[in-house]
């Protein structure tokens, strides 16, 4: 059976249902449109049938009488194209009153129930062409995330920021504490890796003058899969020069509510049983008063505070690990409502720049909402022979080679002042879309090879 290459002049689905629903019951408009999807529900028989018809822009039943249309002869699943007119059914259900119906592709395997949508959480992650097609809430909030990322760019490009794009493979990781993906290039003779972080070269553009630049785009970290983890992940960071991390905190905290206005059409959120607004001011605290609160603020015998409280240290090397584990075990969980955590050990922070000098203590902050982490941001470190010794620090910690010597080179040339911060878009569109997992805001999220 040859079927039609192309259907031109298509309206969307939501186009001709907004004619319809205007109409009185019973009534028939005189304009034709032509609409195409998918046949997703089919009623009745014989002269007069009802079709389903789903578009990404939504769903409207098609009546068919085939004296008018020939005969149905289309199944559950099969794409079509329907010429007619928008109508009000006596019923009152926005319709297509259709004078010609053509089928544009043939299913060859059954759909799963299109009543109930997919439910099993397994194949919806596996087969997510499935969970689109059955699923209205998964088109929805997939669609809320694009939108997200739109008014994302809106707000930047219109505040001067210059969107570009840097390596996605690297010759050297860098930009977070973190274990990269590695494979090999035959061309070059050497390894190279997957970034973990745009940091290092987003910067570097700052240093050639391009003042303020932003990057949206996949990061790669060869770690554990949770809630809000996921090796693949996709990240925004951008760096302002002039700016220091107090001017970043108004400024994410304007995007984020800009964003859900946008987008929602509100701040006020559902996400993980809370419900929070994401309208300024956030809260804001330092870094110790949230450990303070939780008793764990200290630098020695910090092992044997947690050990108490019945954490598991045999992880953690040194100091900065036990202190990043107490505050992700007890203090980021009652972070609900949004909230600005400010000030952190410098041996937290290798770019980031010192509060007051000898202070310990850099202007670092994270932002948190419904007890999630949602990025990181700095007044970013602008001294070359600083970063070096920063890098020599991170590397006694962690072992390895001593961080990047062309970034330390770029920063001898001169960096300004600079507010920089990374925001993860996958939990953004958490948040927006109130999912409490990563893998629902993910179009194909990794799963386990089932050979």
């Amino acid at each position: 059976m040859s079927l039609p290459k192309r259907f031109p002049e298509r309206d969307d689905v939501a186009a001709a249902r907004a004619v319809a629903e205007r109409l009185d019951v019973g009534q028939e408009a005189q304009e034709r449109r032509r609409l195409a999807g998918r046949v997703m529900a089919r009623r009745g028989h014989g002269k007069l049938v009802f079709l389903d018809l789903v578009d990404r822009s939504g769903r409207i039943q098609l009546l068919c009488e085939t004296t008018r249309t020939g005969p149905i002869d289309v199944d559950l699943g099969d794409i079509v194209g329907a010429t007619g007119r928008p109508a009000k059914t006596r019923r009152g259900e926005p319709s297509l009153a259709v004078d010609e119906l053509e089928l544009l592709a043939k299913i060859r395997r059954s759909l799963p129930d299109t009543f109930h949508g997919l439910r099993d959480t397994e194949l919806r992650y596996r087969q997510r062409y499935l969970d689109l097609l059955t699923n209205e809430e998964t088109r929805a909030g997939f669609l809320v995330r694009t939108r997200m990322v739109s008014a994302i760019r809106r707000y930047l490009d219109a505040r001067g920021f210059v969107e570009v794009e840097t390596p996605v493979l690297q010759p050297r990781y860098g930009g977070a504490f973190s274990e990269p993906f590695v494979t090999h290039s035959n061309e070059l003779d050497q390894d190279v890796y997957l970034r973990i972080a745009t940091e290092l070269y987003l910067k570097r553009l700052i240093v050639g003058g391009l003042e303020r630049v932003y990057e949206i785009g996949k990061d790669f970290r060869n770690e554990s899969v949770s809630f809000k983890h996921h090796p693949e992940f996709t990240m925004i960071e951008w760096y302002e020069a002039y700016a220091d991390y107090e001017d970043t905190m108004a400024r994410i905290e304007e995007l984020v509510a800009t964003v859900a206005q946008e987008v929602l059409g509100r701040t006020r959120v559902t996400f993980r049983g809370h419900e929070v607004d994401l309208a300024p001011p956030w809260r804001r605290v330092t870094f110790v008063e949230t450990l303070e609160a939780h008793g764990l603020w200290r630098r020695e015998g910090l092992r044997e505070a947690l050990a108490e409280r019945g954490v598991d240290t045999s992880q953690d090397a040194d100091w900065p690990q036990l202190v990043d584990h107490a505050f992700s075990r007890f203090v980021e969980p009652s972070l609900v409502e949004p909230t600005i955590v400010y000030d952190y050990p410098v041996e937290l922070s290798p770019f980031a720049r010192m509060k007051e000098e000898g202070s310990g203590i850099v202007e670092r902050f994270e932002y948190f909402v419904g007890g999630m982490e949602l990025g990181n941001a700095f007044s970013e470190l602008n001294d070359s022979d600083e970063q070096a010794a920063r890098f020599a620090m991170q590397a006694d910690q962690a072992g390895g080679e001593p961080g990047d010597p062309d970034y330390v080179e770029a920063l001898a040339y001169g960096m300004p002042p600079t507010g920089g911060l990374g925001l993860g878009i996958d939990r953004l569109a958490m948040v927006l879309t109130g999912k409490d997992t990563i893998r629902e805001v993910v179009l194909f999220p990794s799963v386990r090879s089932t050979s």
